[in-house]
């Protein structure tokens, strides 16, 4: 083990050492394994083996995606699906310094691994899993040398390619860990934390520990549990009766604990505990030890009336989200999603879908954090495929398993409040062989997880008389995909059924049967971000799927515009040109007076090659006078709009939630839209006429940031006039470039045909766009700049911290 091995080790041990008090036993010890891998793109013989040679092999550190490097290639085995990205065989080697030592255990735990992974120690195969997206621990312990001269190996299998319908990433693309403990020990996921019921006055805290003795003898042990509050203080404590766990065997000890004046965890106010969970000797030695984040809400769905959390009821403003995170690949550092799900939060989302797998554990623990709502799914396929190599080949073997411990690795995240079996699953055209599967899953959620329902993004139910033939009666919660009328039929069919929208699409008639039905509990779109993948249907040159709110680098699109003014609670306006001559009426001068609002032309979800008619900008390619339209979408009662100053009239809020428009007659300079209800004048939103690109603007999303694999930020790039309007034709090519305590990690601009590999430090503008990702590398400043030929470059000071 290397030096920043052993400190953290150390750190650990002497913090759970002060925590407990007069144990005298070590505790778990769990050490971050990020750095000091060796990795080859290739399957040599022996790779496995003590004994090879890796001195040529790249050292990289962990999360690490080798697929995103590219190239982007249209000949690529895993086609569109996979973004054009390449796929195959890679190995990850590491040696640890690592002796065991007498009555403890040595677990190495992985996050993620794409896909179909093999792990040996010390030449010994210890553990293989088909699933790319499922955690696994493996027991290292019988296998280690007693010199602590130790090497670790991991294949990763994705060249039976496109197994997802999506880009994947290949390699180990999460977390590893080692994780050290007494024979007597809580096993992955053993530590279960729920509250059984709540008032104001006081919480009941039910609590699961799973204790496991591998040791060679039977063990007397207790539990302890404390439970600290969001302040950190301790508000509960208490001991289960002594017991007696046989050598070889595991046991489950329940334990009920009264938490006083409780304070609920909420959209607003995520409010978070700790429970310590101690496995304690009959003579009080501590023998393991596990901290557990949760919260406390009463989360339900009502056939009536939808969605209830602590007692309000409201609709769920869900996207789906796939896990990739754009120029990062499926290595995702938290603060990607940070970004990501503050920005969506902020225009109104409330909820996220994890489409069509289990997450990041930190993606959750960020949810947590966030007050976002939660449906954690299962599967994208049972038995039935939907590309040849996928999930199905294994599902009859591995689901069982896998369900079982994605349920007890998340089952603590107050955030999750809905478990769904599967997407879309093509199983339902036999409905006994479906019913079986989702009997079997089932059963095992509500045995691990009694708390929370389940449902399943049904797919053309009415096609395989889902809700006929009672597939759909088997689920807590009934789900549907699109079609959100025949969900309310089902919901009238039968009005105990509880109902949600598992997906939906982004146009005004998917969200008004929602917003409109009140046993609808909510809906999730497709999708919260651009994603790599599900290019198939396009083709190259695509290489991804834009179908966001979002796009790949975290800024609103214009969808996501129009959405925000359906479902923030605070006053929202956004002005938009719409080039489409069909999307308004005559055209007036810019005098003003009022101007009757036309319904408008379906916004279709934006395709590869669509029909661009809207812009968020006022530089049309005719600078001559012309009709032009100013769309607005807000939540406002009255807007009023403006050109050049002067007023185009004041309409109100339609209440088909349709965009309120305004025709003119094209004239450069300024259009302005602002809200006219009391106290919210300040609130408006504007467009300026650009003229031709001078320099290049660069801005941080935040001025500081840190030096570890979760820390980044995005440095925008714009390419502006001499007024500092960006000029949306332009398409200069950037280079950005990084001096001082920083590195440039990736550039990007969103498009969907541009195959530049993300690590280049050049990028072409697209609308004028471009950005840089960069984090620190230690303590101290670094700038970013950008230069492109006849601008003049633009340069952003940052601070790195450590």
């Amino acid at each position: 083990m290397g030096k920043t091995g052993s400190r953290t080790l150390l750190c650990t041990l002497a913090t759970a050492l002060a925590s407990i008090g007069a144990a005298q036993a070590a505790p778990r010890m769990v050490t971050p394994l990020p750095a000091g891998w060796r990795f080859i793109q290739a399957d040599p013989e022996g790779a496995e083996t003590p004994t090879l040679d890796d001195a040529s092999w790249q050292v990289v550190t962990v999360p690490h995606d080798w697929a995103i490097a590219g190239p982007f290639d249209p000949n690529a085995k895993a086609a569109g699906e996979n973004g054009f990205l390449p796929s195959g065989v890679a190995w990850y080697r590491k040696t640890l310094d690592l002796t065991p030592q007498p009555g403890r255990r040595y677990f190495i735990e992985f996050d993620g691994i794409m896909e179909r992974s093999g792990v040996w120690v010390n030449g010994h195969h210890i553990g293989y899993r088909p699933m790319g997206y499922v955690s696994q621990r493996y027991d290292m312990t019988r296998h280690l040398r007693a010199d602590g001269h130790n090497v670790i190996a991991v294949r990763a299998d994705t060249s039976a390619a496109p197994s997802s319908r999506w880009y994947t990433g290949s390699g180990i693309y999460r977390r590893v860990r080692l994780i050290e403990t007494d024979d007597v020990h809580i096993p992955q996921g053993g530590a279960y934390v729920r509250a059984t019921a709540i008032s104001d006055a006081q919480a009941t805290i039910a609590v699961t520990t799973d204790v496991q003795n591998d040791a060679g003898a039977a063990t007397d042990i207790k539990v302890e549990l404390l439970l600290t509050d969001p302040d950190g203080r301790e508000v509960a404590r208490t001991v289960t009766p002594a017991t007696s766990v046989a050598a070889g065997r595991t046991i489950n000890l329940p334990a009920e604990i009264a938490l006083p004046r409780p304070h609920r965890w909420d959209i607003n106010d995520p409010a978070l505990y700790r429970a310590s969970i101690r496995v304690l000797a009959a003579d009080g030695t501590l023998l393991d030890n596990e901290d557990v984040r949760f919260g406390l809400r009463e989360a339900r769905f009502d056939p009536a009336t939808g969605f209830w959390l602590n007692g309000r009821n409201f609709k769920l403003k869900g996207v789906a989200l796939h896990q990739d995170g754009g120029a990062v690949g499926a290595a995702v550092p938290l603060a990607v999603w940070r970004q990501r799900l503050t920005a969506l939060k902020a225009q109104g989302v409330n909820a996220i879908r994890t489409a069509h797998n289990v997450p990041s554990p930190e993606f959750l623990d960020l949810a947590d954090e966030l007050g976002l709502i939660v449906m954690d799914e299962l599967f994208d396929q049972w038995n039935v495929a939907k590309t040849p190599e996928d999930y199905h080949l294994f599902f009859g073997d591995w689901h069982k398993r896998d369900t079982l411990d994605m349920v007890r690795r998340d089952r603590n995240h107050p955030s999750i409040v809905l478990w769904s079996a599967g997407n879309e699953i093509h199983d339902s055209a036999y409905p006994v062989q479906a019913k079986a599967a989702l009997r079997s899953i089932l059963d095992i959620v509500h045995a691990a997880d009694p708390s929370r329902p389940v449902t399943m993004a049904l797919f053309r139910p009415n096609v395989t008389k889902d809700y006929d033939n009672g597939l759909a009666d088997m689920l807590d919660v009934v789900g549907q995909n699109y079609r959100e009328n025949e969900l309310i039929a089902a919901s009238k069919q039968n009005p105990k059924r509880s109902i949600i929208g598992t997906e939906n699409a982004h146009n005004r008639s998917n969200w008004l049967p929602v917003r409109d039905y009140a046993p609808f509990s909510g809906m999730f779109l497709w999708t919260g971000v651009d994603y790599l993948g599900e290019a198939n249907r396009s083709g190259w040159p695509n290489i991804q799927n834009p179908a966001g709110l979002l796009d790949r680098t975290g800024r609103q699109k214009i969808s996501g515009m129009e959405r925000e003014s359906w479902w923030s609670d605070r006053p929202v306006v956004h002005v938009v040109r719409n080039a489409d001559p069909a999307a308004a009426g005559p055209a007036t001068d810019g005098a003003g007076g009022p101007n009757q609002p036309v319904l408008p032309t379906m916004i279709a979800v934006a395709t590869p090659k669509p029909k661009v008619s809207l812009f968020d900008d006022w530089t049309p390619q005719d600078r001559s006078p012309h009709d032009e339209t100013i769309e607005v979408y807000s939540n406002c009662r009255q807007v009023e709009a403006f050109l050049n100053g002067r007023s185009l009239g004041t309409l109100p809020i339609n209440a088909d939630a349709s965009p309120r428009r305004w025709a003119v007659r094209y004239a450069p300079g300024e259009v302005r839209a602002t809200c006219r209800d009391p106290g919210g004048e300040a609130v408006s939103s504007s467009l300026r006429t650009a003229g031709k690109p001078v320099r290049i603007e660069l801005k941080p999303d935040t001025a500081t940031v840190g030096s570890t694999f979760d820390d980044m930020v995005y440095v925008r790039a714009r390419v502006v006039d001499a007024n500092g309007v960006t000029v949306p034709s332009a398409s200069q090519r950037l280079h950005f470039a990084v001096k001082g305590k920083g590195q440039l990690i990736a550039t990007d601009n969103g498009s969907s045909v541009d195959h530049t590999p993300f690590s280049s430090p050049d990028r072409a503008a697209q609308n004028g766009l471009a950005v840089a990702l960069v984090r620190g590398t230690g303590h101290g400043r670094f700038t970013v700049t950008a230069t492109a030929e006849g601008l003049r470059a633009g340069s952003a000071n940052l601070v790195a911290a450590e």
